[in-house]
């Protein structure tokens, strides 16, 4: 089976509250070349179009982004709109508020509670929605999100908002934010390389509570923001050649062995690569190797 015949249903699939999504969805953010995520240069805007496109043919119906993601010739809420508006039925567009970018791209301080309403207002605006069918509160260091996210139980009770999500959270924020209103997935930043023991202990209360596990930049390693990692330890190689696949795809395959519930939204605009992470989903890890990575995770800071 090639990497272009492998949809994202291989993967299987989650609800967020009452959607369904393949575990494999696509991240927005690289799509705009925004200095502010070091991204460089942007995509051709054709390009970054087809991608999306392309993903969605690939059987990705669970898209990421945020009104803050653009640069001063990309906004990925629009490539999003243009690419995929008039929207199917089964599309789940997720996207995130809190931070704060002003319209020279300048991070400000995130919202305010009584902000928030604008930051949804400005994402259907972008997107062209009625109501957003699940929104982040992306956490900026705050000691209690109660007050933000009560906000926005408000704005989902006015029928704005379906479904609520929290992002960059621990253990405590989550069950303060459940005593208020459900929450459909968390994302954290979380990656085989990247081992935070607080969010470890978020994925595994995710999946008693049946709660989607989202992480970001599952597959950068120290790159950050700026992509996938080049930079791969000999267990991942050596794994990678066994399956005759590359290394990125078992990166994001091990992500998705780490419960039923955890999904995967990486990033790209290029086509080629787009194929590639799709086709993780169909990665199947032996139980040595799922032993050899969870050990590799570990070790990591």
């Amino acid at each position: 089976m090639t990497s272009e015949t492998i949809t994202a249903d291989a993967a299987g699939t989650w609800k967020l509250g009452d959607l369904t999504v393949n575990r494999i969805g696509f991240g927005s953010m690289r799509l705009t070349g925004s200095a502010a995520f070091h991204h460089g240069t942007p995509s051709e805007r054709g390009r970054s179009i087809a991608v999306l496109r392309k993903a969605v043919e690939l059987g990705v119906n669970h898209i990421d982004t945020a009104a803050f993601y653009f640069s001063a010739l990309r906004s990925a809420n629009e490539l999003i709109n243009s690419a995929l508006s008039p929207y199917a039925d089964d599309l789940v567009v997720v996207t995130k508020v809190g931070p704060y970018r002003d319209c020279s791209g300048e991070w400000g301080t995130p919202a305010r509670p009584d902000e928030l309403r604008g930051h949804v207002e400005e994402n259907l605006r972008q997107l062209g929605r009625d109501h957003l069918d699940v929104v982040n509160f992306r956490r900026s260091r705050q000691d209690s999100i109660a007050e933000h996210f009560g906000a926005l139980a408000e704005l989902r009770e006015a029928g704005l908002v379906r479904h609520l999500g929290i992002s960059g959270v621990e253990p405590r924020h989550l069950a303060e934010a459940q005593a208020i209103a459900p929450v459909v997935c968390v994302q954290n930043r979380f990656g085989l390389d990247f081992h935070d023991p607080a969010t470890d202990e978020v994925l595994r209360l995710c999946g008693e509570q049946g709660i989607a596990f989202v992480p970001f930049f599952a597959v950068a390693g120290d790159a950050g923001s700026r992509g996938a990692t080049t930079a791969h330890d000999d267990e991942v190689l050596a794994i990678a050649r066994a399956h005759e696949v590359t290394p990125v795809r078992i990166r994001i395959a091990w992500t998705l062995h780490q419960g039923p519930h955890v999904l995967a939204i990486p990033g790209t605009g290029n086509p080629d690569h787009l194929a590639e992470n799709v086709a993780a989903g169909a990665v199947r890890l032996t139980r040595k190797e799922l032993a050899t990575l969870n050990a590799l995770h570990q070790r990591a800071s």
